[in-house]
């Protein structure tokens, strides 16, 4: 039973993260949590894999079918900060875990952390027409953004989530669908780094590989159900379904601070 509800849980957070851009992460991390039926370490781990399935077939969907949107000469940079930043972001991880034996301690870090991005992100969507925007095209800056997103993105092990959108309407003035293709694209290359450096420095939790397998299945069939509904609705409809996303995660993450502390 827990294995088909794990399945449900990634299925549909993956077409949302697909659709979004968001990667489904954002919402497996904290509903996982909220289950407490794995530690922090476990289900960062898990959720990551799970992200990292769904976009490595996105990815690979857009490049194969020649739909990709992404200018590479500002994808790279932020992909390869991203990856830099997958990396780092697995060390601090691993560094205030190691501060603190209480693993719940940890958890309410994280979701507080979540809870944080998450009211910013959802406050910038709803005056986000009224922002001006830049459109930066310097690869050093770029790296250095992508950097910033993948030390996101590792740390909270949510693969990068709704903080990615924000970046790259404000400083790329990209619209909400392009932005969402982008923001898949660079989690694809953070969440890679911070898996191989979970099996280089053999940091790799114990958990049962019937679960890993259901998540995985569920993170590319919900990102290729997902893929499809996208592009059948509009940038304004996508952008109701973060908002209304984004308040849903906040309350989670609320939750789940108390559950922690408490």
């Amino acid at each position: 039973m827990l294995l088909i509800i794990f399945f449900v849980i990634c299925f549909s957070a993956s077409i949302i993260g697909a659709i979004c851009g968001i990667g489904g992460g954002v919402i497996i991390k904290p509903v996982l949590d909220a289950f407490h039926v794995m530690d922090v370490a476990t289900i960062s781990f898990l959720s990551g894999c799970t992200v990292l399935s769904m976009t490595t077939y996105s990815v690979i969907k857009s490049k194969i079918s020649g739909e990709s949107h992404i200018d590479q000469k500002t994808g790279f940079p932020l992909a390869v900060g991203a990856a830099l930043g997958g990396l780092a972001g697995k060390w601090m991880f691993s560094y205030i875990s190691a501060l603190s034996p209480d693993r719940n301690k940890v958890g309410a870090v994280q979701a507080f952390c979540l809870l944080i991005v998450t009211l910013g992100t959802l406050i910038y969507t709803i005056y986000k027409e009224k922002i001006t925007t830049k459109n930066l095209k310097n690869p050093l800056i770029c790296i250095l953004i992508g950097l910033f997103l993948g030390i996101l993105s590792s740390f909270l092990g949510i693969g990068g989530g709704p903080i990615n959108l924000v970046v790259l309407f404000f400083f790329f003035s990209m619209t909400t669908k392009i932005a969402a293709e982008n923001s898949l694209y660079i989690i694809f290359f953070s969440q890679i780094a911070s898996l191989l450096s979970s099996i280089v420095t053999k940091s790799v939790p114990d958990f049962q590989i019937s679960m890993l397998v259901m998540m995985v299945i569920g993170g590319i069939a919900g990102g290729i159900a997902g893929r499809a509904l996208n592009r059948k609705i509009s940038d304004k409809t996508v952008d109701k379904l973060f908002i209304g996303l984004m308040v849903v995660i906040i309350f989670i993450n609320i939750y789940n601070i108390f559950i922690y502390l408490g």
